[in-house]
């Protein structure tokens, strides 16, 4: 049937496939980190505050104060060439380097949960190469209200309004899957092979959430400790020989325990020498690793009577990422795609 005169022809026939992680501000600069922050403190399941107190809080305090503090440590990390944070770089990276990977008829793209590039700009842009079918895959290894949660809310909010939705389908947590222990323990391998000293521990560290959410039934406490279970396994460590800590605290509620900066100091007045850590729960690089641990939480080691200090990459799209996210990507593609 031939389509009315001056109507757009519809494209149809591609399978999309969305990359998203959490995101970051446009530049190092404090007004632009005041964008972002509002944008990613004012999500309800990021701060689960009622609005008519959380609101007043945010824009009167953390707004005033934080932004100069937070562009200060993004500019210690941010990348130059690029003018942009590391974590969008490392996200195109990821997408490009699983470009063709499923076929032809699958479109790889990404976007970020808060900031540019927004999620319904890259569900828009795979809807205009024909795409009625997009499976989104929200990089967290663990489920997070906070963090999976919310890209899927988002998501949904982008679609609400279309006349025709296309068929969604979303990527599960990874947190235990065999691909993932096994594209971290050959990360972990290589790099430890590389360092020019032996840690006597390897602490993984994942990102903190208030203690909160665990006791109204956030799963993601108990996937990062099978994460970390799983790892040792695999790698023939013990849990005092790689022990789990939680770090990127804010507010002054209790959050998930130990915390990391705490607990690195502890063992370096303990007599602990030599550590790595690692931080499984994220899947690229960011600045609650480049900065956070690698800088932040390295000096506090040191200070306390450290020696030798290494924070580990995340997967990133070195090959054992790209490897783990076609094996993953694959799985749910199926059917999709043949």
């Amino acid at each position: 049937m031939a389509l009315p005169e001056g109507h757009p022809p519809v494209r149809t026939g591609k399978v999309g496939l969305l990359l998203v992680n959490l995101g970051s501000p446009d530049a190092p600069k404090p007004g632009a980190v005041r964008r972002w922050l509002n944008e990613f403190l004012s999500d309800r399941r990021v701060v689960e505050l009622p609005p008519l107190i959380w609101q007043p809080i945010l824009k009167l305090f953390v707004l005033t104060r934080r932004p100069a503090k937070s562009a200060a440590n993004y500019a210690k990390i941010w990348d130059r060439a690029a003018n942009e944070s590391p974590l969008k770089r490392i996200t195109r990276d990821q997408a490009e380097a699983l470009a063709g990977a499923f076929g032809a008829d699958v479109i790889v793209d990404w976007a970020m949960r808060y900031g540019a590039p927004a999620i319904g700009e890259g569900l828009a842009r795979l809807r205009a190469q024909g795409c009625d079918r997009i499976c989104l895959a929200p990089l967290y290894p663990q489920y997070c209200s906070a963090t999976t949660g919310s890209v899927l809310d988002e998501t949904f909010r982008q679609l609400s309004g279309q006349r025709w939705m296309p068929a969604i389908r979303t990527l599960p947590p990874y947190h235990d899957h065999p691909a993932h222990i096994a594209a971290l323990k050959a990360s972990v391998e290589r790099q430890l092979a590389a360092l020019d000293f032996v840690p006597e521990k390897i602490l993984l560290s994942f990102h903190g959430m208030p203690r909160r959410t665990l006791d109204l039934g956030d799963p993601y406490h108990c996937q990062c400790q099978k994460t970390a279970r799983l790892l040792r396994e695999a790698l023939g460590r013990t849990e005092a020989e790689m022990p789990l800590a939680f770090q990127s605290l804010f507010g002054r509620a209790e959050w998930l325990k130990p915390y990391t900066e705490p607990l690195l100091t502890e063992l370096a007045q303990s007599g602990t020498r030599r550590v790595a850590v690692l931080m499984p729960g994220f899947s690229a690089d960011c600045i609650e690793t480049l900065e956070e641990i690698a800088i932040g939480a390295r000096e506090a080691f040191l200070e306390a009577g450290g020696t030798h200090f290494a924070a580990l990459d995340c997967l990133n799209a070195s090959d054992e990422g790209v490897a783990m996210l076609r094996a993953l990507l694959g799985e749910a593609l199926a059917g999709w795609i043949r």
